[in-house]
Parts: C-alpha cells; structure tokens; sequence
C-alpha cells in the first residue's frame, strides 16, 4: 500500500480529512484551499493513485489525471478567497478561512461526525474550528488525504490563473501562476496593477522602483 495512505490510517480515526492550500506566494489572484476526505480506500483506487504526492512534485499532466479520479472518489471541497478579501485579513489568514471553509464542507458531507480527524499541511492550525485537528509538516509528501488535497487546489488555482490570463495576458499569468518573475515585474512597470493583484505583496517592489528612480 502506498505509504500516504497507511500514514492516514495510522491516524486512528473514522474519517481523516487533508486540507492544504495553493497560492500564498503569489502576487496575483485569490488563494484556494482543498480538503479531502477517502471514505473509501479500497485497493483499486489506492492503485489508481500510485503516483500520488505532493503537488508540486507531479508534472502538470500527471496532476490533471489525478485530479479527475480524486475529484469523482472522495468527498471533498475547494474553497477560494479572493484578493480583496486577502488585503484586509492577510495572506496568513485568508488561506486558514479557506481551509476552514473547505474542511467544514466536507464534514457535511460525511455519513456521521465521529471521529473525525483533520490534517493540516504546515505549521499552522485552523482558527476557531470545532474538530481535532493537528499539523502535519511537509505534510502533502507524508498524507494521503493532504497530498490530494494539494493536487485539488493546485489544479484549480492554475486553471483560474489561465481564465484570468485570457483577460490580462500582458502578465503572463498562465505560465508564471502570478508569482513575482522577472516578466510578471516588467509587465507591472509597464502596464500597472489590474484588480486582481494583491498591491501589499508589491511594497518592496515599488520602493525599490522608487529609490532607482531617484539616481
């Protein structure tokens, strides 16, 4: 068996829920938060997800495979929060509400609430939730339920990021997911912020742009 999921069954609970977000580091587009619950871990579909890991070490199209059979074999929820909302509460806590508001989703999905478990990836517990709950590390390489967590919010925060690039494809977006490359920066010189930047993770840049601008 792959060792993600003994690593959940391990966990001594009726239902293991894995939450993990994508999109804290960008400057660009909302953050989104996934959380995944396998009700069912027959062998099958433990062989289906062979290649199950973190997100980030999957290929795009490897992920997009994955993606499609979690999506149809687990309950589960994707949550966004969107920028304005991350420039009022931060980045820090817009993506523990979305794993709050997707963890919650799931619970109400489930057959009965006895013993659930929630799996947090990172250092960081969810605020003011009811159920158990615990941190779990580089939890997307340890955790079944995080790592297809991770696959489902990725996935769909890169394609948001490719619906959002047909509007503003001067930022490059669907390449870049917007994180703060060299072009993403040349494009904000030239072209300005849109609404769907996040203005406080570009301080340092335009004070920087400004010290130049004074030589």
């Amino acid at each position: 068996m792959n060792e993600r999921f003994l690593f959940d069954i391990e966990q001594d609970a009726k239902y293991v829920i894995g939450c993990d977000e994508a999109g804290r580091g960008p400057a660009a587009g909302g953050v989104f938060a996934a959380a995944v619950c396998f009700t069912d871990r027959n062998e099958g579909l433990i062989n289906q997800l062979e290649k199950l890991n973190d997100s980030k070490k999957l290929s795009p199209k490897t992920r997009d495979n994955l993606f499609d059979i979690i999506l149809n074999n687990t309950i589960n929820s994707i949550i966004c929060v969107e920028v304005e909302e991350i420039e009022k509460i931060n980045i820090l806590n817009a993506s523990l509400k979305a794993m709050k508001l997707a963890c919650e989703n799931v619970i109400k999905q489930l057959p009965d609430n006895k013993q659930i478990l929630t799996l947090v990836d990172g250092n960081n517990l969810i605020k003011d939730y009811s159920e158990n709950q615990k941190f779990v590390i580089k939890g997307d390489s340890k955790s079944a339920s995080i790592a297809a967590a991770s696959i489902l919010a990725k996935v769909t925060r890169d394609r948001y990021m490719t619906e959002l690039d047909k509007k503003y494809p001067q930022y490059g977006w669907a390449k870049n997911a917007g994180y703060l490359t060299q072009e993403h920066l040349t494009a904000i010189d030239t072209y300005g912020l849109c609404e769907f930047h996040r203005p406080s993770f570009l301080k340092k840049h335009f004070e920087k742009q400004k010290q130049l601008s004074l030589f």
